[in-house]
């Protein structure tokens, strides 16, 4: 039996003109089509992929996106869905964080923000493996970052990344932050891109790029590769950032455990990174309160030493000073696989500016 396209239309939900569109994109081709007066015709076996389709809609789902899903198995498919919902809610936090940025910023009366000022301590180490050490750091009154140069030319690039947002370290407008960011990770990328492009020869290299910036009492946060920000406030220690790995995407399609991913073999599959090609970095803001304590770590660091001792270290030594140096030789007693750069900052009342 074959339905008409009106009848389709009305069993699964989609409009006749949705239908025409999805045929011209290959999508959902009729099971027959009349060659002289062009109407088309489905078969009732179609309506599960018809409505398939309609609820991929619903979702916002590209049309290129669901043209992949629909080739798919039904179980590879749930993982395409669910990989697809996991970006929607990522960005849909990011935007969450902008609006209440905004709320907050035009609500709140002139001179009535709190001014803070930092406290920190930069540490940086080869490890007792590596040949050299592509880690770079940054720590400033303002500015806080970490870069992890990876393959032949890692060292330039983190080098060139940290420079490029030096910049930063000075007074920003906290409704400036977002843009004041957005602008230096593009220069970032832009530095990385040339030394990459002048020595094609010598395979892929680039760099991760984390980086936390104070206005008034807010943090702006810029993000790319797997560097990671640990905020301890409250005695309780908090991961802020999202490791942009290929393991981690398993995690979030559900295809891994978190246990299982510390000792995953291909941990360190960089997803996004500073390499001389366009890449989205996640930018967000935090609000900052006195007795903060935050920690920005490559992986030299987070993948050797356990959370637990993390979160013992930051609560327990008191100096920023004495709590980089003591979680740089933590990585060392467990075989320092690994360059490290780390850095620990306290957030305390400032001088109002």
């Amino acid at each position: 039996m074959e339905l008409t396209i009106g009848e389709f239309a009305r069993a699964s939900r989609l409009t006749p003109k949705a239908l025409r569109l999805y045929d011209e994109l290959g999508l959902l081709t009729p099971a027959r089509t009349d060659p002289r007066s062009g109407y088309r015709f489905y078969s009732p076996a179609q309506l599960d992929q018809a409505r398939l389709v309609a609820w991929l809609r619903r979702l916002g789902m590209p049309l290129a996106r669901i043209r992949q899903v629909c080739a798919l198995s039904r179980a590879d498919a749930a993982a395409e869905v669910r990989a697809y919902w996991a970006g929607v809610e990522a960005d849909t936090a990011t935007r969450r964080d902008l609006a209440s940025f905004l709320v907050a910023q035009l609500s709140e009366r002139e001179n009535t923000t709190m001014t803070l000022a930092l406290r920190y301590a930069l540490r940086t180490d080869r490890g007792l493996v590596r040949e050299s050490n592509q880690d770079r750091g940054y720590a400033g009154d303002r500015l806080l970052a970490v870069a992890d140069g990876f393959g032949s030319r890692g060292e330039p690039a983190s080098a060139s990344a940290i420079d490029a947002l030096s910049a930063l370290d000075g007074v920003i407008p906290a409704g400036e932050l977002l843009n004041a960011l957005a602008d230096a990770v593009h220069r970032a990328g832009t530095a990385v891109a040339d030394v990459v492009a002048a020595n094609r020869d010598d395979g892929c290299s680039g760099t991760t790029l984390t980086a936390l910036v104070l206005s008034g009492s807010r943090l702006g946060l810029v993000h790319v590769g797997d560097a990671r920000v640990y905020l301890l406030r409250g005695g309780e220690l908090f991961r802020i950032t999202h490791d942009h790995t290929a393991v981690q995407s398993l995690v979030d399609e559900g295809r891994l455990t978190e246990e299982e991913a510390v000792s995953h073999p291909r941990r360190s599959l960089l997803v996004r990174a500073l390499n001389g090609r366009d890449v989205r970095p996640d930018l967000a803001l935090h609000d900052a309160l006195p007795g903060d304590r935050y920690l920005l770590c490559t992986d030299g660091l987070h993948t050797v030493v356990p959370r637990e001792e993390l979160a013992a270290v930051l609560r327990e030594v008191v100096e920023p000073e004495d709590a980089v140096e003591r979680l740089v030789e933590s990585a060392n007693e467990r075989g320092g696989p690994d360059n490290v750069v780390c850095v620990v900052a306290d957030v305390v009342t400032g001088p109002q500016i």
